[in-house]
């Protein structure tokens, strides 16, 4: 596999963009159908996106948080679940960055630079709690490990040439195993049946005595020893993906107002676009996409802050930052998504139309973590000082 080398921030837009475009024109029938996006993947690949974030001195553009956000924004106003896919795959390449040994860095780098695609496989079902992780990585004699579990919501792994896989080791610390896709003992079930993003193929990964070499572990454990930027990094993502599909569903009104509604006989007026109170209401709609948007790009930039000048307070604020960015995100694109119907009126409901799938996307995608906690934790830092802890998903 070849693929592009974009060689700064202003041409990783320009691609993110153009791509964009691309993958909106099939994008509902692709949820309809529940048509797999291999080819827009492979275009993905082929685009050097997937590479963006490789430090420069491997060859790679090294982009900014704020970069890689709106990337990531403009790829959800085209297809929620295409846009989600790629979200664990730059975790995980931040985890070699930050916990590679040099071979294993520059063996990595070049993988992605060449177009392969991580996916994941961390969630499992059935534990107490999303941070029980039960799949156990065995030494062997020879210094390779045995790996065992079962993953649930393996986003990205059915279209991966490398899945990452969260796991145990003797000790309890935990460890990032890249396995190969292809690798013996592992097995990608495509049983993904959600209502929303539903061509993520966010299924199951079984993993049977799949030996795993030494040099393709990393001791993922040590991301949480002191100041992290782990999870305000992966919860940006999932930020810009709110926001895009909240801009999305927004401008998908607009236009069914504009070209398809009728206006209400009480108004008195011609056109739908015409209704004082619709237009009350997109203006409404368009200060939620707008503070989701902005709280965004205040987030992304706070977390480069705190890369350039990483403190225990800089990982708190940047932090407190992405989860103020996330409430409002989730917040706008389940509201703005559902009041599309409110809206565009009884027409907009039709299944052909499949205008719903914004809604099931947003509502689906913000299901991820609970924006409940976020408020704790931003109550907690504004009032009392207190950072919020090293958990991985702030």
């Amino acid at each position: 596999m070849t693929a592009h080398v974009i060689t700064d921030d202003a041409e990783a837009l320009a691609v993110a963009a153009d791509l964009a475009g691309e993958f909106r024109v099939h994008a509902s029938r692709r949820d309809a159908e529940r048509t797999l996006p291999r080819a827009e993947l492979d275009r993905l690949s082929a685009s050097g996106l997937l590479g963006v974030t490789v430090p420069a001195d491997h060859g790679g553009a090294d982009v900014r948080t704020e970069t890689l956000a709106e990337i990531f924004r403009l790829l959800a106003t085209a297809d929620g679940s295409l846009a989600q896919i790629p979200q664990s795959h730059f975790v995980y390449v931040g985890v070699i960055r930050r916990h590679g040994t040099p071979e294993q860095q520059k063996f990595f780098f070049a993988e992605l630079l060449a177009g392969r695609r991580f996916g994941n496989a961390q969630s499992e079902a059935g534990t107490r709690h999303v941070q029980d992780i039960r799949t156990r990585l065995e030494r062997r004699p020879d210094g390779s490990y045995l790996l065992n579990g079962v993953k649930h919501y393996s986003t990205g792994a059915l279209f991966a040439h490398w899945i990452p896989v969260l796991a145990r080791a003797e000790d309890g610390t935990l460890h990032a195993a890249y396995v190969p896709r292809d690798a013996p003992g592992v097995e990608v079930v495509d049983d993904w049946d959600g209502m929303g993003q539903r061509t993520t193929a966010s299924g199951t990964v079984r993993l049977t005595d799949v030996v795993v070499p030494a040099d393709r572990v990393l001791p993922h454990h040590l991301t949480f020893r002191g100041p992290q930027l782990h999870g305000a990094f992966a919860q940006v993502l999932h930020a810009a993906i709110d926001a895009g599909l909240a801009a999305a569903a927004l401008d998908e009104a607009a236009a069914f107002v504009r070209t398809r509604s009728r206006p209400w006989f009480e108004a008195g007026v011609e056109t739908a676009a015409e209704d004082p109170l619709l237009i009350q209401r997109f203006g409404e709609l368009a200060l939620q996409v707008r503070a989701a948007e902005a709280l965004l790009r205040e987030a992304a930039r706070t977390v480069d802050a705190a890369r350039d000048d990483l403190t225990d307070d800089s990982a708190a604020a940047a932090s407190i930052a992405v989860a103020a960015a996330k409430v409002t995100a989730a917040k706008a694109a389940v509201e703005v998504s559902s009041a599309l119907f409110e809206a565009a009126g009884t027409r907009s409901a039709l299944r052909s139309l499949n205008l719903h799938r914004y809604w099931r996307d947003a509502r689906t995608h913000t299901l991820h973590d609970p924006t409940r906690w976020k408020i704790q934790h931003i109550g907690r830092y504004v009032l009392n000082g207190t950072r919020p802890p090293r958990h991985g998903l702030l």
